[in-house]
């Protein structure tokens, strides 16, 4: 009973060392920045260089500023992709994608709320799935890459085994965003994030194929939390074996590997 507690995470409901309410509040306020920025910068239609180094400079941000709290996943492929591996709680995962969701539509409000009302201007806010230039499996072949490549490099810039990329990761990862950007903007709109094309979806009323925007990165995410675990991790794994755990210090909460014998998170 106690190990499946331990992977469910229930203690961190209750456990105030576990600082599960300020990660929430951490990914809920990432991700509206994310939609304020990124899908603000959809306005520069044609743009498609404009558009990628918004996405992927404000997610390198974001991750910088509230990485130390929740690990800056903003992204339910992220989360689900951590939470196949066992890296993250699955009760932790289930409100992250929660506040991922309310923060990427809180974002989105502010952008359109904030933009003018000209046609022009309200159609492009980051809308995807409407008007596909390619076929529907085609568009989720794109996105399942996209979440793959995403979720890969998540896993290999905060591997606590590889020290030397701690300190750039929120860069790498913000590549990654602009590379996936650059390939799925022509083909899909660029997706890539569940809760950002959600987001965007439900404030200007257009939620055609939005199921693209969620099987195809979340089945990417899974795909590359799976292939980095078992076949591109450190080749030398010590014993016994470590898995990403929540801890509290004095000053601030911070991923750390731990002893994979402990019972509980």
């Amino acid at each position: 009973m106690g190990g499946i507690k331990a992977i469910l995470g229930v203690k961190e409901l209750s456990d105030r060392k576990a600082g599960l309410y300020r990660a929430l509040f951490a990914e809920f306020l990432g991700t509206l920045l994310l939609n304020f920025f990124g899908c603000g910068a959809v306005a520069n239609k044609n743009n498609v260089v404009a558009i990628s180094l918004a996405f992927g400079l404000t997610v390198a941000v974001v991750i910088q500023a509230i990485g130390h709290i929740s690990g800056g996943h903003v992204n339910p492929a992220v989360t689900v992709g951590l939470a196949v591996v066992g890296k993250v709680p699955v009760i932790r995962a289930i409100l992250y994608v929660i506040a991922q969701i309310t923060g990427a539509i809180a974002g989105s409000a502010i952008v359109r709320a904030l933009s003018t009302e000209s046609a022009e201007m309200q159609e492009f806010l980051g809308t995807v799935g409407h008007g596909l230039p390619v076929r529907v499996e085609q568009a989720l072949g794109v996105e399942f890459f996209l979440g793959l490549v995403l979720v890969l490099v998540v896993c290999g810039a905060c591997d606590g085994a590889k020290p030397d990329s701690k300190g750039i990761a929120p860069i790498i990862i913000g590549f990654a965003v602009t590379v996936g950007h650059f390939v799925g903007i022509p083909r899909t709109g660029s997706g890539m994030n569940p809760a950002r094309a959600l987001g965007s979806a439900v404030i200007m009323g257009k939620l055609d194929n939005q199921w693209l925007y969620w099987v195809g990165p979340l089945l990417g995410g899974i795909a590359g939390a799976l292939i980095y675990e078992h076949a591109l991790g450190p080749a030398e794994q010590p014993e016994p074996r470590r898995q990403y755990e929540f801890a509290v210090t004095e000053e601030k909460e911070r991923f750390e590997y731990i002893d994979s014998g402990r019972d509980e998170l």
